[in-house]
């Protein structure tokens, strides 16, 4: 989220030598990316993925530097989804408990999973989430933490697996999906 609150789709906290929090949209808006477009808003990105109702929509909100710019982003964000009616659309991941937490408390139907790492299953559970997307090299070693997620009823995803042994060792264990940059090489898998 920007210095004057709104919401990009960028993954990194800084573009250019600027620092994206620190920095207003207006300052950031006719920046191009490596593939020569403009930095999209969280709203074009909704606006794109409305025109494919059966596209699942991933929305990451990045921790921000105090828990009060991280319930503005929350709300932003909610406000958003309702203004584009997408609510069944989308779901939503976090490595900021605190939002994982607020969206729970405004729309506890809302889908949310944990990334950071720190919580086993029984944590999650606890603190009302629907499950974790950890980093598979945490998962190797806490298998146990998948078969605990599906004795908890919450979904368990890993990221980043782009090798053919890492992802047949957690599907072994159970894991409900993979976040990849290959998913070519796991189509016969």
């Amino acid at each position: 989220m920007t210095k004057d609150a709104e919401i990009i789709v960028f993954h990194d906290e800084w573009i250019n030598n600027i620092e994206i929090a620190e920095a207003n949209f207006e300052d950031l808006k006719d920046l191009k990316l490596l593939n020569a477009e403009n930095i999209p808003t969280l709203e074009d990105y909704l606006i794109q993925g409305k025109k494919i109702p059966n596209c699942k929509l991933i929305v990451e909100l990045k921790p921000c530097k105090t828990k009060g710019l991280e319930d503005l982003m929350v709300k932003k964000a909610l406000d958003l989804i309702q203004k584009y009616d997408l609510e069944n659309q989308f779901e939503f991941i976090s490595f900021s408990l605190n939002i994982c937490k607020e969206i729970k408390k405004e729309k506890p139907n809302f889908v949310v999973f944990y990334l950071n790492g720190d919580l086993n299953p029984q944590e999650l559970k606890e603190a009302g989430l629907d499950g974790f997307e950890y980093d598979f090299k945490l998962l190797l070693e806490n298998l146990d933490w998948i078969s605990n997620a599906k004795y908890l009823d919450l979904k368990s995803n890993s990221w980043t697996v782009n090798d053919v042994d890492v992802f047949r060792k957690l599907s072994n264990a159970g894991i409900d999906f993979i976040t990849t940059n290959t998913p070519d090489v796991f189509v016969n898998e």
